[in-house]
């Protein structure tokens, strides 16, 4: 049997502590006794920017993601619209240095790509300064900061999913824009949040794992109604 390799350690926004590991040729990042995400479950996170961009009907989309964790939603939306931009927000620069170091074959040079755009810092401020005209609004904002509305990695990360955050990431996108969130199961609460937020909400069940196996994750697709 082969052990797990620990290659690396980060303290997480509220001081619990990330772990980088390695299984043979998979990584895994864990926090406490939950597993974030690894590479063998990369499948619900491509499909949350190929989904996201077959929503959008503007040639150059410009997308926001939060935040980077291993890239599979960063890769797989610039393998699939040559003409997008992306801003990146990440908060913990172990998780950029990993995917520098250790993951870069993983990491295929995605970060360095000229269309991508790398903001270290929480995700919400860069939907504020959109909302409130500091920036460009966005086609799209992807959201996998959390393993879901109802399960915070970062207790800061609630304003996000609360009634504030919603309107803010409203006010963030272009016309004929999407908010797409991705969770690690269902929450028909938050469901119904994204409605009387005055979104119409599509609510999509994908696999975890790229061949249509494995746990069922959940998108929400959510447009200003």
């Amino acid at each position: 049997m082969i052990a797990r390799q620990l290659l690396g350690t980060a303290q997480a926004p509220g001081g619990e502590e990330l772990q980088l590991y390695a299984h043979d040729r998979d990584f895994m990042i864990v926090l406490g006794r939950n597993e974030l995400m690894s590479t063998r479950m990369r499948g619900s996170e491509e499909a949350l920017a190929t989904m996201t961009l077959a929503r959008l009907e503007t040639p150059a989309p410009r997308l926001l993601i939060g935040g980077y964790g291993m890239g599979f939603t960063l890769r797989a939306a610039l393998a699939a619209q040559p003409a997008v931009q992306v801003t990146v927000a990440e908060l913990v620069p172990e998780i950029i240095a990993w995917a520098r170091g250790p993951m870069a074959a993983l990491t295929a040079g995605c970060l360095d790509d000229p269309r991508v755009t790398l903001a270290m810092g929480d995700v919400a401020a860069l939907i504020d300064d959109a909302a409130d005209g500091t920036s460009p609004r966005y086609d799209a904002i992807l959201l996998d900061v959390d393993n879901g509305p109802h399960a915070l990695v970062h207790e800061q990360n609630r304003r996000i999913y609360a009634f504030p955050g919603l309107r803010a990431a409203k006010a963030a996108l272009a016309p004929g824009g999407v908010l797409a969130i991705w969770s690690a199961g269902r929450d028909p609460a938050f469901t119904h949040r994204l409605e009387k937020a005055r979104f119409a909400v599509e609510e999509v069940e994908v696999r975890a794992r790229p061949n249509n196996k494995g746990p069922r994750h959940t998108i929400w697709f959510a447009r200003p109604a």
